[in-house]
């Protein structure tokens, strides 16, 4: 550089030349503000103005030079802010020139030169560099400078955030790094300046500017790129330099920056004890809370002292378990804590093993308070306890009885136990109502009366089985029993009521009801040596010794009762072992039986066929069950030529054969013996067990969706409607009984036992209901020759008087529609001339469905008219009449689809 500077002006008409001024020296520097520029040349500087603006102790042509006249250190940096022109020299001097005033403010020495210097916007802060290259913070304010710790040798400049002016906050970088640093005086302890966090410096970069945290550089170009910037905070990923910011924030109570940086590090904790603090207004306080979390806590004792609210060191203390640190405050701030703090201690006392000043510090801690009661109950047991451990018994178990504290109670007990103190300990027990424990003790004591005394209080199975040794040794058996039962020793329950309590019902009982394997062994024993083989054979089986039982049952001849009790548990070569010695004693059936258990169906058949087929029918049900787990068809049509009577030239009862097809679900073929059977019923006049066959049969094809003989449903509607007649008359309602009897008598020759009486019933409702023309004709056929003789006397004559006296007038029936095609038809007809449809049947009148009132059993699935079957069910009888279950009025389904869909068929 030269010694001449030139100044221009730069506004709307352009840059103009000002003045060219010309110093002294060789021109190394030069600063300026808005109004003044300081120019530096051979080791002094000339501040002057340079708009015009002037004072009365400054000259605007000359300006003024530094350092003063007789001052002769060379100025080695200087920097001018808006209100202060600063400047250090080679002696250490750092002065502030207050441009204002025109005059020197402050002055500052330092033990070496200064070589570089940065001050903040407003210049009460500022960074010095001495010629050691060691940072300082200097503030005129104080006058007072600080060491900057961590500060890196080389650094080329620092800038101050002008964001947060009052924080403290600057940065200095050099070739490869940025260092962030955090001022404050109001610090927990008092100054601090701290390295906050490194980062690297991107390659060609320079910054220039440092604002909220984020630094703006300048690139090679000389350009400065705002888009460029970046954040130092985000440039940071080290988790170490994030902890290390978040505890710098935290001493320069900057809470809120210090929560922010935590919520970064996700420590929950800190950044909820943080939150807790925030709005405190006292700095000691707020410096002390911070300096316990940092876990510093002398110092957040000193600072809680110092602040508004000292007994916060108290509290401090106290939660980290200081006690004596805590006694001592507690003398000065809160005597009334000192009880309960003593308590505290005693009780860490306690736990640590230290007894003896435990018991000092629990009696201290007695309060003469009453309000303090259950306080002063703990500090008491814990006298008791200590007392006790220190071997003064007496004293501790005085205090423990005296307490209502059965846990003390307890506590102290189990103390004495371990000193081998068995009476107080025992007593102790008791009254604490812990009566294990105590009966524990009492049996060490083998006090065993004491024992019996609290055996209704003891579960302790391990107890009481100690117990019921005792008394079996000592002979009482009775006491022994009732402790192995409470204890659920149920096998020396047995042992002792078979042994010596003579007491088998007892034993048996015991046995039925836990199932005991040991236990119904030993009662086996026991009936085997009375002579009662049965029981014995019973109770080898309950105890899984089968084949002890059956060589039992063998030798005695109990086979029976064995096979009886073995039942469902009994495997395939039981089976055939029983089969096998009935085979040998030459009883078939029992040999059958047994035979087609063990799966030995050809053996067991020819053995069932051999018996006589008695009433009950024993031996052929036990075939066709036989055949029916078998599968096999030789044996199939061997069981049909017996039923048929092909083997004996007996043919057996109908019933079976249908069982048989049944059974071996041939639907078809049962069906038609269904219908063999039900015919059989009908012509001896058994009309209700034919309708049931008949009903059974249509509803287990129709499960299974086997069509159904068109005779089968023509028979079971006929049965239906004679049982639908006599319930319609004992109703009252003879209209519907009369249809029926009508249906019924059209069809007299499937009646054949009881053919005047069905006739003589249906002329005399006929008569009741008005129907005179079908009263006639059916009166008519009674007087024929064959029937006229059989006729009721009571009713002869009046029989005779309406064939005598013919009255021809009556109404026709009343007609409803098709539910397939709405004819309307007779109510009683079952087929449609118009559609040609059988019409399912009403089983409450046996009238033809109507879609409209169309309902079915929730049981059978028969259908119903819905208003005719609630008005049943609502009278005293709530049975289906087809199906004979109880209905409820609820419950009934509305679904005639199944009746309903194209093409029905009644006999599907």
């Amino acid at each position: 550089m030269n010694n001449r500077v030139w100044f221009y002006s730069i506004n709307e008409e352009g840059c103009v030349l000002l003045n060219v001024k010309e110093y002294l020296g060789t021109v190394t520097k030069i600063c300026l503000n808005s109004d003044y520029v300081a120019v530096g040349f051979d080791g002094k500087v000339q501040l002057q103005v340079i708009n015009g603006k002037a004072t009365e102790n400054s000259t605007e042509k000359e300006g003024r030079l530094f350092p003063d006249d007789g001052d002769k250190s060379k100025i080695t940096c200087f920097i001018l802010t808006n209100d202060f022109f600063i400047y250090g020299n080679e002696s250490g001097h750092l002065k502030h020139f207050y441009i204002e005033d025109w005059m020197n403010v402050n002055e500052y020495s330092h033990v070496v030169g200064i070589q570089k210097l940065y001050p903040d916007s407003s210049g009460t802060k500022l960074v010095f560099i001495d010629d050691k290259n060691d940072g300082f913070v200097y503030c005129p304010v104080v006058d007072s400078a600080h060491n900057i710790q961590q500060f890196p040798p080389g650094v080329k400049s620092v800038l101050w955030d002008n964001y947060y002016v009052d924080k403290g906050i600057f940065c200095g970088y050099d070739q490869e790094k940025i260092y962030l640093f955090g001022y404050s005086k109001d610090s927990v302890s008092g100054f601090e300046c701290q390295l906050a966090l490194t980062t690297k410096l991107l390659y060609g970069y320079t910054p220039v500017m440092l604002h909220n945290g984020k630094l703006t550089c300048q690139t090679n170009s000389g350009k400065v790129k705002f888009e460029d910037a970046w954040s130092v905070c985000e440039q940071l990923n080290e988790e170490e330099s994030w902890k290390l910011l978040a505890e710098v924030a935290a001493k320069q109570l900057d809470i809120k920056l210090a929560i922010r940086v935590n919520r970064k590090l996700k420590n929950v904790a800190m950044v909820l004890s943080l939150e807790k603090i925030k709005d405190l207004e006292d700095k000691n306080l707020l410096g002390g809370y911070v300096a316990m979390i940092l876990k510093d806590f002398n110092l957040a004792q000193e600072l809680f002292l110092a602040s508004s609210s000292p007994v916060a060191a108290l509290e401090m203390r106290r939660s980290l378990l200081h006690w004596d640190q805590a006694l001592e405050l507690a003398k000065g701030l809160a005597i009334d804590q000192i009880p309960f703090i003593s308590k505290e201690y005693a009780q860490q006392l306690e736990f640590i093993g230290d007894y003896s000043n435990a018991l000092i510090n629990y009696e201290r801690g007695i309060s003469n308070e009453i309000e303090n009661k259950d306080h002063n109950e703990l500090c008491q047991g814990g006298i008791a306890r200590m007392t006790i451990r220190l071997g003064d018994i007496r004293r501790g178990v005085s205090i423990a009885i005296k307490s209502s504290n059965k846990v003390l109670k307890k506590e102290c007990a189990s103390l004495l136990e371990n000193m081998k103190q068995f009476s107080d300990s025992a007593a102790l027990f008791e009254k604490a109502e812990c009566w294990e424990r105590a009966a524990g003790v009492y049996i060490k004591m083998k006090q065993w009366n004491k024992v019996g005394e609290l055996l209704k209080n003891i579960n302790s199975p391990k107890l009481l089985l100690q117990y019921a040794k005792a008394k079996e040794l000592d002979g009482k058996y009775k006491d022994a029993a009732a402790a192995y039962k409470k204890a659920k020793d149920y096998e020396n329950v047995i042992r002792i009521n078979l042994e010596h309590l003579q007491n088998p019902e007892e034993a048996v009982l015991i046995v039925r009801e836990t199932q005991s394997v040991e236990g119904a062994k030993m009662v086996a024993k026991f009936f085997q040596k009375l002579g009662d083989f049965a029981s014995a054979i019973q109770f080898l089986v309950m105890s899984r010794c089968n084949d002890e039982a059956f060589t039992l049952a063998q030798e005695h001849d109990k086979m029976e009762q064995y096979a009886e009790i073995i039942g469902d548990a009994a495997t395939a070569e039981d089976y055939n072992n029983m089969a096998v010695y009935f085979e040998n004693q030459r009883e078939s059936l029992l040999a059958g039986k047994f035979f087609s258990k063990a799966n030995f169906y050809q053996k067991a058949l020819n053995h069932l066929l051999r018996c006589p087929v008695t009433e009950s029918g024993e031996s052929v049900i036990l075939a066709i069950e036989t055949i029916k787990n078998a599968k096999d068809e030789k044996l199939t049509l061997k069981l049909i030529d017996f039923l048929i009577g092909e083997v004996d030239g007996i043919p057996k009862d109908s019933r079976y054969l249908f069982q048989l097809y049944m059974a071996l679900e041939r639907y078809p073929e049962a069906a038609k013996t269904a219908v063999i059977i039900a015919q059989s019923d009908q012509e001896i006049g058994n009309y209700r067990n034919a309708h049931d066959v008949l009903f059974s049969m249509f509803k287990e094809l129709r499960d299974r969706k086997i069509k159904i003989p068109s005779e089968m449903n023509q028979n079971l509607m006929l049965l239906h409607s004679y049982i639908l007649c006599k319930i319609h008359i004992k109703r009252g309602d003879h209209m519907k009984g009369a249809r029926m009897l009508i249906r019924v008598a059209n069809n007299i020759s499937k009646f054949p036992q009881h053919v005047v009486p069905i006739l003589t019933s249906t002329v005399i409702e006929c008569h009741r209901a008005g129907l005179k023309n079908h009263s006639f004709s059916f009166a008519s056929m009674l007087m024929r020759a064959e029937y006229r003789s059989s006729i009721d006397l009571k009713y002869k004559k009046k029989i005779e008087m309406i064939v005598r006296k013919p009255d021809k007038t009556e109404e026709d029936e009343p007609l409803d529609p098709c539910p397939f095609c709405s004819y309307q038809l007779p109510q009683t007809r079952l087929d449609c001339p118009e559609c040609k449809q059988n019409i399912p049947y009403c089983i409450i009148t046996g009238r033809h469905m109507v879609k409209e009132d169309w309902c079915v059993c929730p049981n059978c699935s028969f259908p119903a008219l819905c208003t005719e079957f609630k008005s049943l069910l609502s009278g005293d009888d709530t049975k289906c009449p087809m199906c004979a279950e109880h209905v409820m009025i609820n419950s009934l389904k509305a679904d005639p689809t199944l009746y309903l869909k194209d093409n029905y068929d009644p006999t599907w």
